[in-house]
Formats: C-alpha cells, sequence, structure tokens
C-alpha cells in the first residue's frame, strides 16, 4: 500500500500550475491521488451591460469570457463535466469545497448530490466589507456559499475540529464565517494598477479551509487556480498543491506570487490535535510502572476518596470500579471522566492524575 501510494504520488505535477481547460486537465490526472479539492467555478452572473455608481463611475465587475455561457442547460452541462472529472482524481476519503453566489450555488449544489458527493456543511462566508448595491433594487449582496462535501456518504474524511476551535479563541466553529474582501496589500494587481483578478479570494478564507480539512503532506487541487489563493496558502502550510488555470495572465501572476511564500517550518505546521487521535493509556498502566501504587488515596473534587486496587480499579465504600465508574457512582451520575476527575497528593499539593497519562503519551512520540 505504501508503495502504492507513493508511485501514485511521483506521477502527479505536485505544486505546480498546468495549463488547460479543467476537465480535460483532470481527467489526465491519476484517479484516487488528490486529498482535497478547492473549487472557484465561474458564477454565471448573467450581467446585462455595465453596472456603474453614483457619481457614475463604472464598476470593475466579472464580465470575462470564463464567465459567460448562453444558458442555464450550459451552464449545468459545465458543471456536471468538471464535478464527474473532480470526483475521478479524490481518494476515497477525499473531500471538496466549492464556493458560488446566488447565481449558481443552488445549481452546483444540486449537482454534486445527483453524482453521489456527500454534503457536510454548507458554510456562509460573510464579508465584513462587502461591495454595496449601487442601484438599490435589491439587498446588498453580502455572502457567498460554501459547500464542503466528502466523496461519498462512507468517506472518513479529515476534520480538524479541535484546530478550528483553537482558532476561534476556544469556541466551537461555526458554520457562518465572518472575513473581509480582498483589499489593500492582498488585492493583486497587474501591470496597469487593475485588478489581477475579478474574484480572489482571502487568504484568511484558505488558511480557514485548509487548516480543518486537510494535514500537512496532503495534496490539494484547485481546478479554476485563478491568481493562486489556493497554491499560496497550501505552500506555507506545507500541503502540496495542483493548480490548473486556462488563462495565461492568471497563471504568471500566480506563480509569481506563490515564488514568494516561504514554507513554515514543521513546529509551525503542528496543530491542536483531537483528543481521540492521541494514544490510549489504560490507567492500569500507571499502576504497573509505579506512577501510582495499590492502596494510594485518590480525591475527587469534592473531597471524596477512593483507594487504587492492584488491577487498576478504584473502591470508595460499596463503589467499585474504573476511575470512570466510581467517580459516576460518587456523583449519581451517568458517566464521569475520571482522568479530570481524580487528583493525588504530592508534596502536599493536588495533582491531576492526567498528569501521569500525558507524561506516558510524551514518551509515544
Amino acid at each position: 500500500m505504501a508503495k502504492a501510494k507513493t508511485d501514485t504520488a511521483a506521477k502527479l505535477p505536485l505544486n505546480t500550475i498546468l495549463a488547460g481547460d479543467c476537465i480535460e486537465v483532470m481527467n489526465g490526472l491519476p484517479e484516487a491521488s488528490v486529498d482535497l479539492i478547492f473549487a472557484d467555478p465561474p458564477y454565471n452572473l448573467q450581467l446585462k451591460g455595465d453596472l456603474h455608481r453614483p457619481d457614475n463611475s463604472r464598476v470593475d465587475a466579472v464580465d470575462d469570457d470564463w464567465d459567460q455561457f448562453d444558458s442555464f442547460r450550459a451552464y449545468d452541462r459545465f458543471t456536471r463535466a468538471w464535478l464527474k472529472a473532480a470526483r475521478r482524481v479524490l481518494k476515497p476519503n477525499g473531500a471538496i469545497w466549492v464556493i458560488g453566489s446566488y447565481h449558481n450555488i443552488f445549481r452546483v449544489g444540486a449537482e454534486l448530490q445527483n453524482q453521489g458527493y456527500w454534503i457536510l456543511n454548507d458554510v456562509i462566508w460573510r464579508k465584513s466589507n462587502p461591495m454595496p448595491n449601487f442601484r438599490g433594487k435589491r439587498l446588498t449582496n453580502a455572502h457567498e456559499t460554501m459547500i464542503w462535501a466528502s466523496r461519498n456518504e462512507a468517506a472518513k474524511y479529515t476534520f480538524n475540529y479541535e484546530a478550528l476551535k483553537a482558532l476561534n479563541e476556544g469556541i466551537q466553529m461555526r458554520s457562518d464565517w465572518v472575513l473581509p474582501i480582498c483589499t489593500g496589500h492582498e488585492r493583486l494587481k497587474d501591470e496597469n494598477g487593475n485588478k489581477a483578478h475579478p474574484t480572489q479570494k482571502p487568504e484568511a478564507l484558505l488558511h480557514r479551509v485548509l487548516v480543518g480539512t486537510t494535514n500537512p503532506g496532503d495534496v490539494v487541487l484547485d481546478p479554476f487556480f485563478g491568481t493562486g489563493t489556493t497554491g499560496a496558502v497550501a505552500k506555507m502550510l506545507g500541503r502540496d498543491f495542483i493548480g490548473i488555470e486556462r488563462e495565461e495572465a492568471y497563471r504568471k501572476v500566480a506563480e509569481k506570487r506563490i515564488a514568494r511564500v516561504r514554507r513554515l517550518d514543521r513546529e509551525a505546521l503542528e496543530t491542536t490535535r483531537p483528543k481521540r487521535a492521541q494514544p490510549r493509556v489504560p490507567f492500569g498502566q500507571l499502576v504497573e510502572r509505579g506512577m501510582l501504587r495499590p492502596g494510594e488515596v485518590l480525591i475527587s473534587p469534592r473531597g471524596q476518596t477512593a483507594r487504587v486496587r492492584a488491577d487498576g480499579t478504584l473502591i470508595a465504600g460499596e463503589a467499585r470500579g474504573s476511575i470512570h465508574q466510581v467517580g459516576a457512582a460518587l456523583e449519581s451520575a451517568p458517566s464521569c471522566n475520571g482522568w479530570t476527575y481524580w487528583h493525588f497528593r504530592r508534596d502536599g499539593k493536588k495533582i491531576p492524575i492526567d498528569i501521569l497519562r500525558q507524561q506516558i503519551r510524551a514518551e509515544m512520540v
């Protein structure tokens, strides 16, 4: 299995921007070779004429050829084809993010389900500094929608819950993300001082996506690479990327941009690991190694006591069993995390037994 994985990786054009049509290029990549896809497809905005501000200056809107489709039927054919090609290159446990606006995201979402993808979340990117609605005939369009989906319902997709929680100051990450659009120094310009790309996404958005749903060393594919936000953030975070972009001007900007990015060192790439991913340490191992002795007294938060037995169980009056069972019995609760519940004394200080478990885990690294 390891050799097959190495052989597949060797065939991939890692950390490269490929020129051409995304469907044709994806169909030429090895099957089941990519961990994550971030896709920012054409929105099919259906703009009718120029848009002007109240001072009559023209808005630099998305009116490029790549966003023009003759009909919804044509756009649906395109969506069906690129999502099929994307699913082929995803690993069995791979996942995809697709971002869009009200013009296209509902059509994309339906096709994702038609092809067997399993939708995990829809995330609202609420723009803290959206462009105003100049005509005053609709609500200010202040958000875009991202769909996060695994390759199929059974896929064991990557989700770094603890890392996203840490990123959010210890609070569970929600599905509404408030982030600014690209402005100032982050907005890339061409040689004439104009926007290099009309829909450049902020690096903060990709940072959150990649920290939350990939690991260092994973392969991230962006079939609509544009000016390379996905590649720049992937390189910084120690992920490999593959970009596909048909427009030469965008490729040139992206290559220069990514060349300037410095990859973070190994220590900086480490993120908070989920507790379930840490090595399991039985309480009895603490007793076997003499870190706690049979007969030693453990203390609960309310001052109740239990004695350690030679087989790693506890006894407290009529209650006998594991550190979890005895703690639950004393609290008349359905369950109890004994690792955080019980303490022992050393030099007159109360110390949680979890400190001893962490010492053993540190030896396993």
